[in-house]
């Protein structure tokens, strides 16, 4: 598939990938500002959930590392860094999809949105899935930053199908345009399956039994991650304490679930009565809790990605995206386009107490 070049000079994107770097390197002894050099970024930025970058500072991180570090493996290990919660509402987004499948066709998709640093098309025949992988830094297989690029991306896909596909995850081959480099070795211990250079694409396979396989639930590491996205993105979500807030904590780390209540009630080890009670006395029911999680998903998500309705309402479990645009029209009184078009500034803060109207 034909992608037209970027705009390197456009700030579009999280730091998470310059953050990974400087990490790598500060384990190292090479100090934040170094790294930084010439990209016009502060360490502090690269915590800051505002602050966009261009592919250019990108690329001017990638030549300081291989400047300043000695270890031919820094790109792997920075890349091994980016785990799917990385990628903010849209790392949520993909452990909420309802199949694997859906999880690769969300990810090709939206690659330039989520700051890869290559564009990713996929393709399936018979057993195998085909990644390939076209650099947006370079585009000369001969060039260093290419190389350090293709090490960064193949690492960091190699981290988010582990996420997504359980962590016994393993490519069948990986296909490299460039040539071997001093350290082809690296490959082998990093990626375990046969590596080939001089190719004529930059490609990683699979076997098609991985998007097969049931969900996987999510590991601790990534319910932890899962929350603190979560958390960061949406308002009033942990704020307060008590049963309400366990569920709704226990939702959010599940992502893409949306349980009964007895399965939640057992989930808790409380008797579905007991549970019933605690809530009440809280003023509150399960279908409002559920109701209230779904609201400030789907506030998040219209706030902070491009998905389509669709998509949204595929990972927030409704049935198609008529139920979740007359849902999000009852809690707030706007459609889901009029609330991403800047139309419903105070909607948001009244959404809240529509809840309490929704049944039992």
């Amino acid at each position: 598939m034909y992608h037209p070049s970027p705009n390197l000079l456009q700030c579009l994107y999280s730091p998470q990938r310059i953050a990974a770097v400087v990490d790598v390197l500060s384990e190292d002894g090479i100090s934040a500002s170094r790294t930084l050099g010439g990209a016009d970024l502060r360490s502090a930025d690269l915590r800051d959930s505002s602050v966009r970058v261009s592919y250019r500072q990108v690329e001017t991180v990638f030549r300081n590392a291989m400047r300043l570090s000695r270890d031919p493996a820094i790109a792997f290990r920075a890349g091994a860094r980016m785990h799917v919660l990385a990628y903010g509402m849209y790392g949520y987004a993909m452990l909420s999809s309802p199949t694997r499948a859906e999880v690769i066709d969300f990810a090709a998709k939206y690659s330039r949105v989520l700051g890869t640093v290559a564009d990713i098309d996929f393709t399936r025949k018979d057993d195998t899935v085909s990644c390939l992988f076209d650099p947006l830094l370079s585009r000369d297989p001969a060039h260093d930053v290419y190389r350090f690029a293709l090490e960064f991306a193949f690492a960091a896909y190699q981290t988010l199908s582990r996420d997504i596909y359980g962590g016994s995850f393993r490519f069948s081959k990986l296909s490299a345009a460039y040539t071997a480099p001093p350290h082809a070795k690296t490959y082998d211990r990093i990626f375990q399956c046969p590596v080939e250079f001089g190719q004529c694409k930059n490609v990683l396979e699979f076997d098609t039994a991985w998007i097969n396989h049931p969900a996987v639930r999510p590991d601790e590491m990534t319910r932890a991650m899962a929350g603190r996205i979560c958390h960061q993105h949406l308002d009033r979500i942990g704020h307060d304490d008590g049963l309400a807030a366990d569920i709704r904590r226990r939702l959010l780390e599940h992502p893409g679930r949306f349980p009964s209540i007895e399965a939640m009630a057992a989930e808790l080890a409380i008797h579905p009565r007991t549970f019933r009670r605690r809530l009440q006395l809280q003023q509150q029911t399960y279908r409002q809790v559920v109701s209230e999680v779904r609201m400030q998903l789907a506030v998040g998500y219209l706030r902070n990605t491009q998905m389509t309705n669709d998509e949204i309402a595929a990972r927030l479990d409704y049935s198609d995206a008529a139920n979740f645009r007359h849902a999000f029209v009852r809690w707030t009184g706007k459609s889901p386009s009029d609330f991403r078009n800047g139309r419903a500034s105070s909607v948001a803060a009244r959404a809240q107490d529509s809840l309490a109207d929704v049944p039992n």
